[in-house]
């Protein structure tokens, strides 16, 4: 089982980043501005893609289909992710970090169930986002997905079984705890199309899309490129390889240096 899925954070006018979701030189690494997301909308829609909505099991093996997701819960989501999305025909995952509802620059609950309504898939991005999620103990980390599984469920009036892994720091207990709490979807964020399953919770990887992605770069993944995907597959490792080594002083050098 094969499936492209994008990474998306916040979708941000130019000059904005403040304006949603988290803050910081290296929140920002993530925003992407308005004009060129629309040209990702464009290109995909020009290319007869449809968007794919991983919360039901007949959805995941679609033809010509992309898994466009966003994560942490900001509120761009709202103000410009979806009316974008749905401008092109498109729809979206937005895992939201629960414990940041209701706060500036984040989602809010209204906004949320009306993203619902809207045909979006609601789905866990944690609770409070922890820094390094595999590195939680199992019980903080079946903690961290129940509360927010539990808070979505209490503002759309539906389950949630999709979710993401925050920062990328992703393991087999992570998934089997995300499992134990009805978990059904799981992405993280290795750069590969391969669907595998973890005590019954399909595990989906992603490409990221950062500030200094290209349109073209973009098309290329999006496309199939051998040699991009590799690219992205091998730079992704190499930081897994660096972030298991480094711990938290990886995480603290890498701010530090992008604060400079």
């Amino acid at each position: 089982m094969q499936l492209t899925s994008i990474m998306y954070h916040d979708i941000v006018d130019d000059g904005e980043q403040a304006s949603s979701g988290f803050t910081g030189s290296h929140a920002d690494i993530y925003k992407l501005n308005v004009a060129t997301f629309e040209e990702h909308l464009k290109l995909l829609a020009a290319s007869d893609t449809r968007s794919c909505l991983i919360n039901a099991v007949d959805e995941i093996s679609a033809d010509n289909c992309v898994a466009i997701t966003f994560d942490d819960g900001g509120e761009s989501a709202f103000t410009h992710a979806a009316d974008l999305l749905e401008e092109h025909g498109f729809r979206g995952h937005f895992f939201v970090a629960t414990d940041f509802i209701d706060t500036p620059t984040f989602l809010k609950k209204h906004q949320i169930r009306e993203l619902a309504t809207r045909g979006h898939v609601i789905g866990s991005h944690s609770a409070s986002h922890p820094t390094r999620m595999s590195n939680c103990t199992a019980d903080e980390m079946r903690t961290e997905w129940r509360r927010s599984v539990e808070t979505l469920s209490e503002i759309i009036g539906e389950p949630v079984t999709t979710a993401s892994v925050p920062g990328g720091y992703f393991s087999r207990r992570v998934a089997e705890t995300a499992a134990e709490c009805g978990i059904r979807f799981l992405f993280n964020s290795e750069p590969v199309t391969k669907v595998y399953e973890i005590d019954g919770c399909k595990i989906f990887g992603r490409y990221t899309i950062k500030q200094n992605t290209t349109t073209a770069a973009f098309a290329k993944i999006v496309r199939g490129n051998v040699m991009d995907k590799f690219q992205q597959y091998a730079f992704w490792n190499s930081k897994k390889i660096a972030k298991k080594i480094g711990g938290r002083i990886y995480v603290s050098a890498t701010r530090k240096l992008l604060e400079r």
